[in-house]
């Protein structure tokens, strides 16, 4: 489980094609005696079991299913990723409930700097926007956010969300490098999930 709260902005060193998918490493200096080997961190969002590291660089392999789902397929050496390790029992919860298991992909729409902040409109399918509130938690690309505003009329098969990002977490995350068209993860509140499971059993 994580929380949201980004810890550091890390830098994809290498990307090398497998038989399975991708092997990657990714340049760390916070955290990166936070973490040992076989244990998880969040990339972008996305849970993945470290393998390897040696000289501030972690290294993961990650599998076609993963690639598909999520913009990882996407990255490319030099580019920020956010990282989390994963939150401790006797800590506090900073952001909310993030599971690292992204439910889709989602496309930036609009951004622009309104005052201090970022306002960024994220595109994604219609089947996503039940598990979305006004004033509800998301994550994108694995940071703990609000949703400020819903349109479900944007097309036939889209709804956007739109987000505001104080200059904080403008500043420490990969917000500050997304541009139109670009892909985020997307994992909508669990609860929402588990709710919707439950009812059907309420009535019986």
């Amino acid at each position: 489980m994580f929380t949201g709260i980004i810890e550091e902005l890390g830098t994809v060193n290498s990307i090398d094609n497998t038989k399975f998918g991708k092997k990657i490493s990714i340049e760390s200096s916070n955290i990166y005696n936070n973490i040992d080997i076989g244990g998880s961190l969040s990339v972008n969002g996305v849970c993945l079991t470290l393998v390897k590291k040696i000289d501030y660089n972690f290294y993961f392999d990650i599998v076609h299913e993963t690639l598909d789902k999520t913009n990882l397929a996407d990255l490319l050496p030099s580019m920020k990723v956010n990282l989390e390790t994963p939150i401790k029992l006797n800590e506090s919860l900073g952001g909310h409930i993030v599971q690292g298991h992204i439910d889709t992909s989602g496309l930036v729409i609009n951004n622009e700097h309104i005052g201090e902040n970022l306002i960024l409109e994220i595109g994604l399918e219609k089947k996503w926007l039940k598990y979305c509130i006004e004033k509800g938690s998301i994550a994108i690309d694995g940071i703990s956010l609000t949703i400020a505003d819903l349109n479900e009329s944007y097309s036939n098969s889209f709804g956007t969300i739109t987000v505001s990002i104080i200059p904080h977490t403008f500043k420490n995350t990969n917000l500050q490098f997304k541009k139109q068209n670009d892909s985020v993860n997307i994992e909508t509140d669990f609860f929402g999930k588990y709710i919707e499971k439950l009812l059907p059993l309420k009535g019986n």
